[in-house]
């Protein structure tokens, strides 16, 4: 074998340790669940970054009736490039039914 050959297996076997994208969605999910005691009801946003990757997660703080007055919040996740979660913050709260004049997109 080569020392070509053996830098691309190499370059494989770190590839294939690492999780994919909906593994580390997942994983995140469940961490911040476990960590805050709260239900993450889906992923806003996600990007892959040099330390890792960054996640934006949509909480639901407080059930209320109507469902449209419950209370959700937006929480900035960092997790390390295996999906470990390394920090978290809440950055915005809001109720379900109003929609975030300063946000894009809906």
């Amino acid at each position: 074998m080569t020392h070509t050959s053996r830098k691309q297996n190499n370059t494989t076997a770190e590839s294939d340790a690492l999780p994919g994208p909906v593994s580390v969605l997942r994983h995140a999910r469940e961490q911040l669940t476990e960590l805050t005691g709260l239900a993450a009801e889906s992923v806003s946003s996600f990007e892959r970054t040099d330390g890792g990757w960054e996640l934006e997660v949509e909480v639901l703080e407080l059930a209320r009736v109507p469902d449209t007055m419950s209370l959700l919040a937006t929480y900035a996740v960092s997790l390390d490039p295996g999906g470990e979660l390394t920090a978290y913050r809440r950055v915005r709260r809001y109720e379900r039914g109003r929609a975030d004049p300063h946000r894009t997109g809906g």
